[in-house]
């Protein structure tokens, strides 16, 4: 058998859907660290892009930035 417990109308809370009570919080400054130019070829490559080493030297410059900004900034 299962218990049930019955309860008066007025005995139930009601709380408002929070998703952020769900959702973990993501921060560039302490997940991220240096992007490599072989994780960025490997990613590339797994999205089917092409690229170059001229492509991957920017991209990896341009990522190592933005990261180190992001830690200043926090």
């Amino acid at each position: 058998m299962i218990k049930v417990e019955v309860v008066k109308v007025n005995e139930i809370e009601i709380k408002p859907f929070e998703i952020t009570d769900f959702v973990q919080k993501y921060s560039v400054s302490e997940d991220m660290t240096r992007v490599s130019k072989k994780e960025l070829k490997a990613l590339a490559k797994d999205l089917g892009l092409d690229y170059n080493g001229t492509n991957i030297d920017f991209s990896k410059r341009l990522m190592n930035e933005y990261i180190k900004r992001n830690k200043r900034n926090r």
